[in-house]
Order: structure tokens, then sequence, then C-alpha cells
């Protein structure tokens, strides 16, 4: 069996209790060694191979997960965050689904939640924002042309945006363009709850002076909207008296 595991966004204690319980079995770990925590290896039992996907390419990779199934070993396959968000798991999905190898999936701490925790704050505030955009820039892998920045930012929702740290100028414009103002919050988060974690709140406009700043220039997540404010946010209605849900009753 192949284990797709979400590592999470950083700790070595976000990952997930069954991701580490996977881990303490495998036979085989296949790790992205560019980007998930080192630490988590220690989850891992003596005499586990250990195979740093950064250093491959997809085929050695699925050469590895065929060698494991033919020798009747357990495999992870541990990706950084959670592996549906920018993991590049469907392509693996696909050719074991050709190979006839079956696979599971363990979800993961993306970092745009480990960004939130850090931050102390929530992406859904009744009356601000009740909706979260992830995306990312358009780079070496293009975006699909409908789903440009601008597109999204014309709906002044909460946005997370990903794997753009390098393209920050262009960005500022883009989502100013699309509707945000240039005074709109804004926090650059840099490697999300890992020890040397960095966090900055600044406002679209001053993104990029922001990370020249501070030397960062990749490893960061960019978030966007009025979430961000700090302001008394008005409260809601899930704990409000005047609010009946079927295990309370209205309290007068």
């Amino acid at each position: 069996m192949i284990y797709f595991v979400g590592a999470g966004c950083g700790a070595a204690d976000l990952i997930t209790v069954r991701g580490m319980r996977l881990l303490k079995k495998a036979d085989v770990v296949i790790y992205a060694g560019s980007l998930v925590n080192p630490e988590l290896l220690s989850y891992t039992g003596e005499g586990c191979e250990v195979y740093n996907s950064a250093k491959m390419t997809l085929e050695e990779v699925i050469d590895v997960m065929k060698k494991a199934q033919a020798e009747e070993k357990m495999l992870v396959r541990l990706h950084t965050g959670e592996p549906s968000l920018y993991g590049a798991v469907r392509e693996q999905m696909d050719w074991l689904d050709q190979l006839g190898i079956p696979y599971e999936s363990c979800p993961g701490v993306s970092a745009c939640f480990g960004a939130a925790a850090s931050l102390q704050i929530e992406y859904t505030l009744p009356e601000v924002s009740q909706s979260l955009i992830i995306t990312r820039m358009a780079g070496k892998t293009a975006v699909p042309e409908k789903e440009s920045i601008e597109s999204f930012a014309a709906h002044q929702a909460s946005m997370a945006i990903y794997l753009s740290t390098g393209m920050l100028e262009e960005l500022s414009r883009r989502l100013v363009a699309g509707g945000y103002t240039e005074d709109t919050p804004a926090a650059l988060v840099y490697k999300a709850s890992w020890p040397e974690e960095e966090a900055y709140l600044c406002t679209v406009e001053t993104l990029p002076q922001v990370a020249k700043e501070h030397h960062i220039t990749k490893t960061a997540l960019v978030l966007v909207g009025d979430i961000l404010a700090k302001e008394r946010c008005t409260r809601s209605k899930l704990y409000a008296p005047d609010f009946e849900t079927e295990f309370r009753k209205k309290k007068e």
C-alpha cells in the first residue's frame, strides 16, 4: 500500500496523529526534502528506507513505489503541507492507477492555516469576508487564464497566495488592478510554524518593500484582506442568545 501523507506546514508536531502512525509503520518513505521538516523522519522505525524526492524525477519516484509494492512493503509518500494543494499528487495517483497499485491519502495542515494560527486571525469574519481564495501567481508553471489574480481580487475576499514571493511587485500591482486598495491589509509569513518563522503585517502596496527589508525571497505565503485589520469584528449568530439552533433554544 502507498500512503500519501501531509507533513504539515513545518513544525514536526503539526503532522496528524494518523500521519505520524503511518510514518512509524513505514518500510519506505519518499519525502519532499526541499520543504518537509527533516525532524519528521525521526518518527520512522529502524531500517526504514528513506528517499529525498527533491533529487528525483517522477519516473524515479514511481520506480521506488513499484519496488516497494513488489516486495510487499508499506510506503509513505510524505508531502509538504496538505498534499491536495500544490502537491503534484494527482500525476502520481494516475500512474499508480495504471499499475494497479492501491493507495490512500492522509490530509495535512497547509501553510495558510499555520500562518493563520501564527497571526491569530480568522479568515471568515461576519460582514467582512466569508470566503478564502487560495491561489498563486503564474511562474514557471502557468495558471489558467480565468484564474488571474485580478479576477480573484475583484471579490475582495480573504486571499492566501502561495509560490509568489519572488514576484511581489507584480503581485501588488495586479491586486490593486483587480480591486483591492493599496492600503488593504496584507501579511508576509515566511516558513509558517517553523522555528525560524517570520511574520510581518503590512499593506498590499508595501509587500515588496517588506520582503526586501527582511531578505525574504522564497518559502513565504502572502495573505491579503480586511480580516487582517485586527479591528473588533461583528459578533457571529452562532452563539448569540437570540439565535436558535437544533441544540439550543433562544434565550430571553
